[in-house]
Parts: C-alpha cells; structure tokens; sequence
C-alpha cells in the first residue's frame, strides 16, 4: 500500500500485488504442469469488493488508482485485489483439463507491515488497532495453507476461499469478458505477447 512506480513504470498496487504475481505464474506454467498436480494460490482480499478496473486508464497510464495520500492508496488497492480474482477466474479456465489447479484467498486482516509507507500519524492510530484486533501471521496464513495443501479441492479451482472455506464472489470478480480481456492485458503489458 503506497504510491509510486515499479522499476518498469507500472504503479507499484498493479505491478506487485497483480502484475508480477500473473507473469511469475504464467512463466511457471509449463512445470507446473510437468507435475503431478501444482497449485497456484493468489493472495486477494475482500477488499477487490470495492474494486474496478479502468482498461483504458490501465493501458494508457500502467496503473489502476495512485494518489499523493494513503487514502487514496486504498481504490488502487482494491483495483489490484479485484485482478488477482479474476486472475484466477481466467487462470481456472485456461488449467481445464490440466492437473494444475488455482485458487484466490482472502486471508483475513492481518497484522503485517502492510502500512508501513504510511505517514507516522496514520501509523500512531493503525499500530494499536492492529494489535488489538488484526490476526497474527500464523493465523492469517491459514486459509492460504488450506488451499495450497488440502487434498480435495481439486473440483473447486478457480474458487474465491475466506476462513479455509470457499465463498461466492460478487458478479464482477466472475466476469468472463472482464477476466479474459485482463488477461489480454496483463500479457501486454508483462511483455507475453
């Protein structure tokens, strides 16, 4: 959560928490299939509810939402967090007929380093809250363990997963055409195609 640019030009919510994440998998693929059942997990958050995505805005400008103030980091936030949903969306059609399955996963508000480009008063009020009420790192690593090691989720690639359980997604974040032409995109701009 913060402003600025990757080192390739992108704004660092897209690059990181999505960019990076879809051509890193991409680029594994072909192994992944060479084994005996992968499993790609995309850490997502309940956040990618609020999100959006603004192709023309994306391709234009390599970036979904930046701003000088971290409440503005938040829309760039969820933006990212609804393309590592549809991500795996498209990822899980692409994998059909593989042994290669794929999952997103809310893990929880968890107490990380997440605000650690904020601003020192913003850190004054989110440090205590977070020790009072977010998860620790063992427990918020639950649900993504869950879906890289239970046997049986297999039928349920491409799924949405909170609290080591699958729930349903709103109709955006299982957009076909929204999924697929994010996938267009992200190998453009990833420099797959």
């Amino acid at each position: 959560v913060a402003d600025g640019r990757t080192d390739d030009g992108f704004g660092i919510q897209f690059g990181v928490n999505h960019l990076g994440h879809f051509l890193l998998s991409c680029l594994l693929l072909d192994h992944l299939k060479e084994g005996s059942g992968g499993r790609v997990v995309t850490l997502s958050s309940m956040a990618y509810r609020w999100g959006s995505i603004d192709f023309a805005s994306l391709i234009t400008n390599k970036h979904l939402g930046t701003g000088r103030y971290s409440w503005q980091f938040f829309p760039a936030y969820c933006n990212s967090k609804l393309c590592n949903v549809l991500f795996t969306h498209e990822l899980a059609k692409r994998l059909q007929g593989t042994n290669v399955t794929c999952y997103s996963v809310h893990p929880g508000v968890v107490r990380t380093e997440l605000s650690r480009n904020v601003s020192l008063w913003q850190k004054v009020f989110i440090e205590p809250v977070a020790r009072l009420l977010f998860l620790d790192p063992v427990a918020g690593a639950q649900t993504t363990l869950h879906c890289a090691l239970q046997e049986g989720l297999e039928p349920l690639s491409g799924r949405y997963f909170s609290c080591c359980a699958v729930q349903d997604v709103c109709p955006k974040a299982k957009d076909d055409a929204m999924a697929r032409k994010l996938w267009e995109v992200s190998e453009r701009l990833s420099g797959l195609s």
